[in-house]
Formats: structure tokens, C-alpha cells, sequence
């Protein structure tokens, strides 16, 4: 989220500069960001290169079309369904079907309608309906429960051990948890053994988490090489998310090339929408970075996903113009949208929940947002939940008093620190660890942590 810029070099420095044997640790941590930053002219010489062919070489499908056509899928299978209420495979196609609806609409409904006839499926065929199970793994990544989507990925894998899509969902739950060596091992044989747009991106993603980024950059080119009439919507996650890796690397202009070629294919898709808004706002290009959050709300069905982010997108542009007041009341909404989701515990939301708060700066929000990203960091151990879960103990450090104090590791050696002081402390330690967990999993990430 474009918010994490509020977390700077100088604001953490003047943090580790009150008592050096508390703030030993951040201090060794941000020498170790700042090397990794500055010392990079192969990553510059890496990211000087072009992707081979950004534009889709097939006619678009139309998003209407798409989603009118799984409509008709939808009613097909119901209708089977009522003729023979006891077949599990019918039941099985139309979970199937939902899981469509709710990836092209990013609709939670959609996925809790998948799960659920999925599990009838199963009640009504319990043996060999692995695809059934493979319904149910892909709902619990969504809903972020990594975990349980792994677990029953392994008993998929039982019965069928080369099944392509169940070893898709280890690679995306072992990225969650950080877990990069085991996500590597999987994806790369996979790229080799089924080369095709997905199985390319994951190995993109995979080498990206580790800053194995010309790999990366020759896994998203083998993407692209890879697609095929009617990938659409596939064909524009992709150029959006390698969008975010130019971005992410400093590239802005090669970003905006691959999210503008997305927003072609897809007119109005959303992620695209937010990510090419952010890139015109790091530009300083403030009127069309408004006109692009604004546009988000006008994408139909899908804006409901990133509504909130827009939102924050939209304050803290206010707040760079110096309308502290406009921005404010824009967070207070993304956060009244986020708060009225269905299941604000699952599919991402706690940490974007977090985000807001932590953005909006009010002193109250702080311990829920520690809290939020504590348990979302039990679940999720990427770069960017690493990161939101770093500010989080970063800022509760500043505002409980620490800096001031003097407090050393004894914490209570003084006899006028209090509680508050010696917690900002152990915050402090806790974030100083948690940038060299991320820093261990990619050195890329020194810039994606205390921006």
C-alpha cells in the first residue's frame, strides 16, 4: 500500500539513537538495508531490460461476456442437480463453476458457494473426487487459511502425484509463509515438466520472493511467450503483477507499460487501476493518479474488491497535498468499507485493515493494528505482511514514550520508565527481527521494509 512510505530512513534512525544497547540490533538491521539498496548495479543492469512482447497478441474477451457465459454454466449444473440430487459430479462442475465466478468477479460469495458445494460433493462421493478437494484447497488459500489449502493440496498429491494444480497451491502457500527453498523446489520443476502461463508465473513469483530477479525476469517473459486465446483476465493479472515488480525495483516506466497493456485487455480492471494510480502518485503526478483510484469505483462488480483501497489511495494523496483533514475522512470511509466485509477475518483483510490505521495516524488505532498483524503474521510471513507487521511495532514504539526514556534492554533499571517504555522497547527489538527475517528470505526486500 502506497501508505508504507510514511515509514522513512530518518524517522527509524532518530528511533535507534535514544540508547544504544537497546537499539543495537535496529541499528545493525538498517546498515544491512541501506548496503543492500545502494550496492545493486547488477539489479540496475537486470531491470534495464525490456520484457520480450508486452502486448496480447489475441482479441480480448470481453469481462461481460465471461462472467454471462459462467452464468450459464451455473444454471446448467443446478439444473442437473435437481434431475439427479444424488450425483456427486454434477456437484463437483458446479463448485468448480463458482470458483470461476468468484475469481472473475472477486466476489467473496462466490468462493463460500464453491466451498460448500464442494463439501456436499464430497458427502455425496467421498472416494475418488480429488477435484472436489482441489475446490476446497483453492477456498482456504483465498480465505488465507494456508495451512489447511496445503494440507489438502498433500492429499490430493496422495492420489494423484502429479497433479498440476495441486502443486500450484504449495508453491503459493509455501510463498505466504515465507517459506521460499520449499516454494522453489516445487515451482521450477513444475515450470519445466508443465510450461504454461500459470506454472511460468509461478516460477516468476518464486525467484522474485528471493531476489533472484533476472530468473524472475525470464520466468515472466516465459509467461508471456506461453499464453493463449481466451486467457484474458490471466493474461492481465500477469502483466499487473509484473507491473509491481518493475515498480517494486524502482522501474516506474516499465511498470506503467505492462499495467496500461492489462487496462487494455481488461478495460477498468481494478488492480491494474490501483497499481498504475500509485506509480502516477510516486511520479507526483497527483491529477491522474485521482482520476485513476476515482475510476476504480465505476469497475462494477470487481470495484468492491479494492474499493477501500482506492480510498486510501485517494487519502493519502490528499495528505501529500496537505488536506490532512479530506484525508482523514477518506481513510474513515476505506475503513468503514473494509469493516462492513462479510469476513473481515479471512481473505486478506486484517492486514489491509492495518494499513489503513496505521496510514490514518491516529494513536488509538495502534494497538488494534498490532494485534490484527500479529495474528495475520501467524498465517502469512510474506514480504509485504513482514512489512506492515514491522510498522506496526515501529510506530507503538514511538508513541509509547521510548524514545524519550532512555530505556536500556533491562528496561526497568531506571526508576521512571514505565510499562509502556520498556513494551516500545521490546517493539522496537521485535521489528529490528523481523527486517532480518524478510532480508533473509531477499535482499531485495531492505527497500520494501521502513521506506
Amino acid at each position: 500500500m502506497p501508505a508504507h512510505r510514511s515509514i522513512t530512513f530518518a524517522k527509524t534512525i532518530a528511533f535507534a539513537k535514544t540508547s544504544m544497547a537497546a537499539w543495537l540490533t535496529a541499528i545493525a538491521t538498517l546498515s544491512l538495508i541501506a548496503l543492500a539498496v545502494e550496492n545493486r548495479p547488477l539489479l540496475r543492469s537486470i531491470l534495464g531490460r525490456s520484457p520480450t512482447a508486452i502486448t496480447y497478441p489475441y482479441e480480448p474477451t470481453s469481462q461481460v461476456d465471461a462472467t454471462q457465459q459462467l452464468q450459464q454454466e451455473i444454471a446448467f449444473y443446478q439444473t442437473r442437480i435437481q434431475q439427479r440430487p444424488n450425483d456427486g459430479l454434477d456437484r463437483t462442475a458446479l463448485a468448480q463453476t463458482y470458483l470461476k465466478m468468484a475469481r472473475a468477479t472477486g466476489q467473496t460469495a462466490w468462493f463460500l458457494l464453491a466451498e460448500k458445494t464442494a463439501q456436499e460433493s464430497l458427502k455425496k462421493l467421498p472416494f475418488e473426487n480429488s477435484v472436489a478437494v482441489l475446490v476446497l484447497a483453492q477456498v482456504a488459500e483465498a480465505k488465507h487459511d494456508f495451512s489447511r489449502s496445503i494440507q489438502l493440496a498433500k492429499q490430493v498429491l496422495t492420489e494423484k502425484p502429479e497433479s498440476d494444480q495441486a502443486l500450484a497451491l504449495l508453491v503459493t502457500g509455501y510463498l505466504a509463509q515465507g517459506k521460499v527453498s520449499e516454494a522453489e523446489a516445487i515451482a521450477q520443476p513444475l515450470s519445466q515438466m508443465t510450461p504454461t502461463l500459470g506454472t511460468h508465473l509461478l516460477g516468476a513469483l518464486t525467484y522474485a520472493a528471493q531476489g533472484k530477479d533476472s530468473l524472475a525476469i525470464a520466468q515472466f517473459e516465459q509467461a508471456l511467450a506461453r499464453e493463449e486465446p481466451g486467457e484474458t483476465g490471466s493474461s492481465a493479472r500477469l502483466r499487473t503483477l509484473f507491473g509491481r515488480f518493475y515498480a517494486e525495483r524502482g522501474d516506474l516506466q516499465q511498470a506503467q507499460r505492462l499495467y496500461r497493456e492489462a487496462l487494455r485487455m481488461v478495460p477498468q480492471y481494478p488492480l491494474a487501476m490501483v497499481q498504475l494510480a500509485e506509480a502516477e502518485a510516486q511520479l507526483g503526478r497527483y491529477r491522474r493518479a485521482h482520476q485513476l483510484y476515482s475510476q476504480v469505483f465505476t469497475a462494477g462488480e470487481l470495484a468492491t474488491v479494492v474499493d477501500h483501497t482506492a480510498l486510501a489511495g485517494l487519502a493519502e494523496l490528499a495528505q501529500l497535498q496537505g488536506d490532512r483533514p479530506k484525508a482523514k475522512a477518506l481513510w474513515d470511509e476505506a475503513e468503514k468499507r473494509l469493516r462492513a466485509h462479510p469476513d473481515l477475518e479471512g481473505f486478506g483483510h486484517r492486514r489491509e485493515l492495518a494499513q489503513i490505521l496505521l496510514a490514518r495516524g491516529d494513536r488509538a488505532d495502534l494497538p488494534e493494528a498490532l494485534d490484527l498483524m500479529r495474528r495475520e503474521a501467524q498465517v502469512r510471513r510474506d514480504a509485504q505482511t513482514l512489512d506492515t507487521l514491522a510498522w506496526a511495532l515501529l510506530e507503538t514504539a514511538i508513541h509509547s514514550g521510548t524514545i524519550d526514556s532512555g530505556v536500556t534492554d533491562s528496561g526497568v533499571a531506571d526508576s521512571g520508565v514505565t510499562d509502556s517504555q520498556v513494551t516500545g522497547t521490546q517493539n522496537l527489538q521485535a521489528a529490528a527481527a523481523i527486517a532480518q527475517e524478510a532480508l533473509q528470505q531477499n535482499p531485495n526486500n531492505a527497500q520494501l521494509l521502513y521506506r
